[in-house]
């Protein structure tokens, strides 16, 4: 319940209904296309490699590039321009060294094992990270290399989302990037007159919405509670959420972003509260 002295508009809570279905496609199978046929230019040595990754190597990333479920773009020099950091890799478990390459349940490993390393590198929380602009992409060996019997993942920290048209350069290292109050650069907000229709901007650009905080609509253990519990849940929380940090107008527009069930049974629990503002 909001705080007795706000409320919303009537009418004018946002619902913002992102249907993450190409996101959860590509994480959790990966999408067609060559190895590294995109930003920067191709490794053809490391293209069908078996060995494992450099860890802490960066690359000149795009969204093409991300799209793929395998990629063999040449490493830079991390004082130079670049757009990627690997910041994990390692041997798929056991269990899943049977599964055909292109097996959903790599890509549910990936999630759980990038998302909770992509944390301790940035420095922050599940919540931040969701707020943020900067996000992760998961890489398997090429389809060559994994019948030659690569067994590896690759986790890269990317300056950008699944909207973004292009991604932006990182710092020479993105670790702890997001540690304290991060700038408003690698903070998300939206420009649009609802969340949902709104391009996703860094805060610095003029925006009309800002992802104040997230709710925990669930436990990883839970069962999908269907659309309309995760949405009522979202709502009433975020109308809370939102009116505190505006501190308790008397009048305020809301909006949240809810996720479906295909994230959730990828291991996404999370709702993100955004609040209208132009700060």
């Amino acid at each position: 319940m909001a705080h007795p002295r706000s409320r919303a508009r009537p009418g004018t809570s946002r619902r913002a209904l992102l249907a993450p279905a190409l996101l959860l496609a590509a994480l959790l199978t990966g999408c067609g296309g060559a190895a590294g046929d995109g930003g920067g230019d191709v490794d053809e040595a490391a293209a069908d490699s078996v060995e494992t990754p450099e860890l802490g190597a960066c690359r000149v990333l795009t969204p093409e590039d991300v799209a793929r479920p395998s990629d063999a773009t040449e490493v830079v020099d991390c004082a130079e321009p670049h757009t990627a950091e690997t910041f994990a890799v390692g041997d798929l478990p056991d269990e899943l060294h049977d599964e055909a390459w292109d097996s959903p349940e790599l890509g549910k490993f990936a999630y759980g094992t990038c998302g909770e390393a992509f944390q301790s590198f940035l420095g922050v929380d599940e919540s931040r990270v969701m707020r943020s602009v900067v996000s992760w992409a998961w890489f398997r060996p090429s389809e060559q290399a994994w019948a030659d019997g690569a067994r590896w993942y690759r986790c890269d920290a990317v300056g950008g989302g699944e909207a973004s048209a292009s991604y932006v350069e990182l710092p020479r290292t993105a670790r702890g990037m997001l540690r304290g109050a991060p700038e408003d650069r690698w903070t998300v907000c939206a420009d649009g007159e609802t969340v949902a229709e709104a391009d996703k901007v860094p805060c610095t650009e003029p925006h009309t919405w800002r992802a104040v905080t997230t709710i925990k609509v669930g436990e990883p253990a839970d069962a999908w509670p269907g659309e309309r519990l995760v949405e009522v849940t979202s709502r009433d929380f975020c109308s809370s959420s939102v009116g505190a940090w505006l501190n308790y107008p008397l009048d305020y527009e809301f909006g949240w972003t809810a996720f479906g069930e295909g994230q959730w049974e990828a291991g996404n629990r999370r709702s993100i509260c955004w609040a209208r503002t132009d700060r």
